[in-house]
């Protein structure tokens, strides 16, 4: 039977590979401590799962929404995006998709002709790439010459006649790091002066850490804001993984279009969700700041572990997320392994310690840990992590 060619040249997700790996050694008895997974390991707060209970109970949730979301959540979207950037929408600016990981997929196919061309900085979130190649379009991965963060003369260098937008997710999935408000005016106003979409994930927006501030493209201003569609959603910040709420905030034409992929792709997101996703939005937010807290401390705790194993570099402490990306080039080859996908692959089925390489995000040379898990267990990954590296010297 023959395979669609578009289907062909898609890879399938590292990190969900990895996490079904180390999934199944778990259903084994194996006792494997998972770094590869992106999602908080906190339970959805009550408050959330009330609401959901209560849309259950009343009927809410028994029939079909608009495919773009319930006007109610469209509205409360609009609310917060005022309160944390004091920017304004309106409902008809807004799609809500089943996680924001389709928010992307969408996009892709409601902007991109073939062979457009997307700027992607390195490092980049695994999908991003593969979402733009299924909508015909040509992923163009721009490697920051500091490799932490894409300046405006990486981006025009890269820039052709085919350009059609660029990706800028901050804080940044695997990295951690995030854009300040300088570097993310200057990219603002390339894009502007260039006629170049601004594609802003800000997935982890609310996850900052000792100090450090969160700015979006948003907020900088009436002509940045016009070139900018910003995708977002609750899996991280509100500990909402299962519940696959993404959005997209986009001038009206493009909700519009993306309206008419969304009805014949899924209809809409699971009407449950949007009420859980209703609560989340207007209720108490201090149920943020509590996971926030946590995720600083743990962040806190792992780094200065992790720089101090043999080779580590980890030049710029993550600010955001919930990643570390260590380069271990010099840590591969002291052990003895022919690659990073060796010795990530050795340290799971040696030390039971699940990470992803960073060739899942353009960087080969390193390695993405999540610290979205309890501290003794980031406490004993990287104490394996330690011995298993000295008895490969």
């Amino acid at each position: 039977m023959k395979i669609a060619s578009r289907v062909m040249q898609v890879q399938p997700s590292a990190t969900l590979a990895l996490s079904a790996k180390a999934k199944e050694m778990v259903a084994k008895g194996i006792d494997v401590i998972n770094l590869g997974v992106g999602e908080p390991d906190f339970n959805t707060p009550r408050k959330i799962k009330e609401a959901a209970i209560n849309a259950i109970e009343t009927g809410k949730s028994d029939f079909y929404t608009p495919a773009t979301g319930i006007i109610e959540l469209k509205q409360a979207i609009c609310d917060r995006l005022r309160k944390d950037f004091n920017t304004e929408y309106t409902t008809d600016q807004v799609a809500v998709t089943v996680g924001g990981k389709f928010s992307l997929y969408v996009l892709a196919q409601t902007l991109l002709n073939d062979n457009d061309e997307v700027l992607i900085p390195l490092p980049y979130w695994v999908s991003y790439g593969e979402q733009v190649k299924l909508a015909g379009g040509k992923p163009v991965f721009v490697m920051p010459s500091n490799g932490a963060k894409v300046t405006v003369d990486e981006l025009e260098k890269a820039r052709t006649s085919k350009t059609r937008a660029v990706i800028i997710n901050s804080p940044q999935n695997p990295s951690g790091l995030i854009y300040n408000r300088a570097e993310l005016l200057a990219i603002g106003e390339w894009a502007v002066k260039n006629d170049i979409i601004l594609i802003a994930d800000d997935m982890y927006g609310k996850l900052v850490y000792n100090g450090h501030q969160f700015v979006s493209l948003i907020g900088l201003g009436q002509k940045i804001k016009d070139q900018t569609i910003l995708v977002s959603g609750l899996s991280k910040a509100y500990a909402m993984t299962g519940w696959r709420v993404g959005y997209t905030v986009a001038p009206k034409k493009v909700i519009q279009k993306m309206n008419v992929v969304i009805s014949h792709a899924t209809s809409n997101l699971a009407a449950v969700s949007q009420y859980a996703a209703l609560e989340a939005l207007t209720g108490d937010q201090d149920v943020v700041e509590k996971m926030r807290i946590q995720f600083e401390k743990r962040l806190n705790t792992v780094y200065p572990q992790l720089i101090a194993l043999p080779g580590v570099k980890l030049a710029n402490k993550p600010e955001g997320a919930f990643y570390l990306f260590p380069n271990i080039a010099e840590t591969v080859k002291m052990t003895g392994f022919s690659s990073t996908e060796n010795f990530a692959s050795a340290l799971l089925e040696e030390a039971h310690v699940a990470v992803v390489a960073g060739v899942a995000f353009g960087m080969p040379e390193h390695i993405r840990l999540s610290y979205a898990t309890d501290m003794d267990s980031l406490n004993e990954a990287l104490k394996r992590m330690k011995i298993f590296i000295e008895k490969h010297l």
